[in-house]
């Protein structure tokens, strides 16, 4: 005869799917932030890696002396560029049902404001 266990003193909380109107960001503008700071981190890091290549080629086959210290800036100013490109990406993404533009330079003020009203409120409790 199979013996009756007590039940767990604590049971895992399952926590029910989050609709839309719960979720702080949308799920259609969580994905095109991640699209958009994909792209604005990513092509700037790529950037900033092939400065290393591309001065590594240039100094080893003797076209040109570069020295280290023009490397060094040149790909730390492609890798800060993609630290921008960072929010960028965030705050460009449209919150409306539409995309938006290609840049999204016209949803940067709004984003902003968004942003502002929520650190304010956060501020106050």
């Amino acid at each position: 005869m199979a013996e009756k266990r007590d039940p767990l003193p604590f049971e895992p909380r399952r926590s029910a799917p989050e609709t839309t109107r719960n979720q702080a960001i949308p799920r259609e503008v969580a994905n095109r932030m991640a699209r958009r700071v994909a792209i604005a981190t990513g092509v700037p890091s790529l950037m900033g890696m092939a400065v290393f290549v591309i001065s590594y080629l240039v100094v080893s086959r003797g076209i040109l002396d570069v020295p280290p210290s023009i490397t060094l800036l040149g790909s730390g100013f492609f890798f800060l560029l993609g630290l921008v490109g960072l929010s960028y990406g965030v705050l460009s993404a449209s919150w409306e049902s539409q995309p938006g533009s290609l840049l999204g330079l016209e949803h940067l003020k709004p984003n902003l404001q968004r942003l502002r009203s929520s650190v304010k409120a956060q501020k106050q409790g």
